[in-house]
């Protein structure tokens, strides 16, 4: 897939070698030493040191307006949950304001190597979910924002996250530097090794929560690694049911939790039941014909994350042969990624985000939901996946330092992973090398952009006291 990135500077922009997409298997092959060496010479102009500046540019837009601007098109009852959860802590403003570090990664030196990145890789968004095979697997899990894009814009937001959220859970300077080095250089190694496989053997790289639990180093890591595969595992849809829904007169319903799930009106309903028929045909033929032998019982309005909150999402339940055998879809709205204005040519990629979401995340996961496509809804364009398919994530809030170090090695793999599955695997390995010159850099933007989340995140406390925001505080 070629692209072309709005890269400041004077920046060189590459179309990526690795695995380009071509309508011709006849063309000349590249080999990976020459694709090595493309990214050895890209240090001379993006030296890799470059990578740890950050500083507040002249001009920087300003965060709470850009958090402003993303409100327009959202459900305005709901905007202050989302106040609320970006106000809670630096953290969770750092979770839901995207567009506030797009801006700021996309004019900062980048070496213009462009796979498919998840455009949202902060710490939280890896996590369990299952195979097609019902195997627990973990790897990234939100797609809201993929696009093709730098690499070092996921490297970036995943250290910063990693620094912030060390900070928020007691960790000293010391200790949230050591987890960045651990991520980079995981990173660096993870991409090198896969650079030297073939191409579709790098589609098959995965990781299970057994294997995931035996590479950890850490006994507090393993403890909650298993303790959050054990919750995960009971994330069914049939499970779902008794926390879900109730019975009235001879019909099973969504309970309503206002304002988190709301009813919709008979008129919304019907629309999105549409919707969802028109969403099989995005599907592949078994699993068409396997979801179109349910039925369509009940749909609700539903709040979920922080970024996406006041955007649309739906649960609906489908129930099939039996009062227990049901599935629990949801529909997401899903608007132009933050990452796509740096782009150019995005509008004519990308018809229907939805399907962007879809087919990015197909990309960037070795495995993915099959019941995962798309779907439009009184003009408004959403994804449809599972709700309930064994989902869950470590909690970061019950880890410690050493801990954290380790799990920060583990999402460095994986986002190594998801971009060698995409392209630049090779030309990336070819500039990082085998030192701890980016490790060490990317530790200085982490540690500098984590002291920027927070000065933002107190401004918006501030302009929320002011009034210039509303704001609903949560339990």
């Amino acid at each position: 897939m070629t692209d072309r990135l709005a890269v400041p500077r004077g920046h060189v922009v590459l179309a990526d070698a690795d695995s380009e997409t071509y309508t011709s298997l006849r063309r000349r092959a590249v080999s990976r030493a020459e694709r090595y060496e493309i990214g050895r010479g890209l240090r001379k102009r993006v030296p890799r040191p470059t990578l740890g500046e950050w500083r507040p540019p002249v001009g920087r837009p300003d965060p709470v307006q850009l958090i402003m601007e993303s409100h327009e098109g959202r459900l305005g009852r709901l905007v202050p949950i989302r106040v609320g959860r970006m106000v809670a802590s630096p953290y969770g403003y750092l979770r839901g304001t995207a567009v506030v570090m797009a801006e700021d990664v996309a004019r900062l030196p980048a070496t213009g190597i462009t796979p498919v990145v998840c455009g949202d890789a902060h710490l939280g968004n890896f996590g369990f979910y299952a195979s097609p095979e019902q195997d627990l697997v973990i790897d990234l899990n939100d797609f809201d924002e993929a696009h093709p894009g730098a690499w070092e814009w996921d490297l970036r937001r995943l250290v910063a996250s990693i620094w912030v959220a060390g900070r928020q859970n007691g960790s000293g300077e010391d200790d949230c530097e050591a987890a960045v080095v651990s991520c980079v250089a995981a990173y660096r190694t993870e991409v090198r090794e896969l650079a030297d496989q073939p191409l579709l053997s790098r589609s098959y790289q995965r990781l299970d929560a057994d294997r995931l639990r035996a590479s950890a180093s850490d006994e507090t890591l393993r403890a909650e690694i298993e303790r959050a595969a054990k919750r995960a595992r009971n994330r069914t849809s049939d499970r779902a049911l008794p926390r879900f829904t109730e019975e009235r007169e001879g019909r099973r319903r969504i309970v309503e939790e206002p304002p988190l799930i709301t009813r919709v009106g008979p008129g919304e309903a019907e629309q999105l039941a549409a919707g969802l028929d028109d969403y099989l045909a995005t599907l592949a033929p078994h699993w068409r014909r396997a979801l179109g032998g349910y039925t369509l019982v009940d749909i609700a309005h539903k709040v979920v994350g922080v970024g996406s909150v006041g955007l649309r999402a739906y649960v609906a339940l489908l129930e099939g042969s039996s009062a227990d055998d049901v599935v629990f879809l949801q529909l997401k709205q899903a608007r132009r990624s933050v990452l796509a204005r740096f782009v150019h040519g995005d509008s004519a990629w990308h018809a229907h985000q939805g399907q962007r979401v879809v087919e990015y995340q197909q990309a960037l996961q070795t495995v993915s939901d099959p019941l995962l496509g798309w779907t439009t809804v009184d003009g408004r364009q959403y994804y449809v996946r599972q709700f309930r398919n064994m989902k869950g994530s470590v909690a970061l809030d019950s880890i410690d330092a050493a801990a954290l170090a380790d799990y920060a090695g583990i999402v460095g793999h994986l986002l190594a992973k998801g971009h060698a599955r995409t392209s630049g695997a090779s030309m990336i390995a070819g500039y990082m090398g085998t030192s701890d010159k980016v490790d060490l850099a990317m530790s200085r933007f982490a540690r500098a952009y984590a002291d920027q989340t927070e000065a933002d995140h107190q401004a918006l406390v501030k302009a929320v006291a002011r009034g210039l925001l509303p704001v609903q505080h949560e339990a």
